[in-house]
């Protein structure tokens, strides 16, 4: 069998955790095509077989995503599921966030999350991060072709967003906070794109498991 899966990831469980399960279901060698976190949903591109030679070419593929975030919180992981660092009262008008998210276009200069699978040193960053090593991540050029508001009641808010291989959510919504000023974090973050491969297309890692995984 060698073949692309489309998978639409649950919440919860890591890129490398789905592969294992779909390995052991196909009992063929899989891989993924780029780490989507814990946190996220969405489409994750399962390669199987002698597909897995070919990973190389997805991950420079660009990305779409939606992003629902939070103004007013500043986390070490940049989502809800870190440690809280900061909090701030001040409120933020849509029209702020708007003028704000107009600096945010075409080619930027992104710090990627301490907490993320980075490879710093030969060793993934969370990996030191979690050892409380201190991390210097090192600003990437990355781009984005769009960012929209597509929701805002304040202090939450929705974004959606086309754009290039290698670039972080997480790292856009604390950039944004931090323009601010109040810090901002993300709740939900979901790829709804990759290349020309849409999440619509992708299975629910329940129905290619033929069962209801707990992780």
């Amino acid at each position: 069998m060698n073949d692309i899966l489309l998978v639409d990831k649950p919440k919860g469980l890591t890129s490398s955790r789905v592969v294992e399960l779909i390995k052991r279901k196909l009992k063929v060698k899989t891989g993924h095509t780029g780490t989507l976190d814990p946190i996220a949903t969405g489409l994750l591109i399962v390669l199987i077989g002698k597909r897995t030679k070919e990973a190389s070419t997805f991950l420079h593929m660009d990305k779409a995503y939606e992003v629902k975030a939070i103004l007013g919180m500043e986390t070490d992981t940049f989502d809800s599921e870190g440690k809280v660092l900061r909090r701030s009262d001040s409120e933020v008008t849509r029209e702020e966030l708007e003028s704000v998210l107009r600096e945010f276009h075409g080619d930027i200069w992104q710090v990627p999350p301490r907490f993320s699978a980075k490879k710093m040193e030969g060793r993934k960053a969370y990996e030191l991060a979690r050892k409380g090593v201190a991390v210097d991540m090192p600003p990437k050029k990355v781009s984005i072709y769009s960012l929209e508001l597509k929701e805002f009641q304040f202090p939450h808010f929705t974004l959606t967003c086309d754009v290039s291989s290698g670039f972080y959510v997480r790292s856009l919504v604390h950039d944004i906070g931090e323009k601010l000023k109040v810090g901002a974090t993300v709740v939900e973050v979901r790829r709804t794109r990759v290349g020309p491969y849409h999440v619509e297309q992708a299975r629910a890692l329940e129905e290619i498991l033929g069962y209801k995984s707990s992780g």
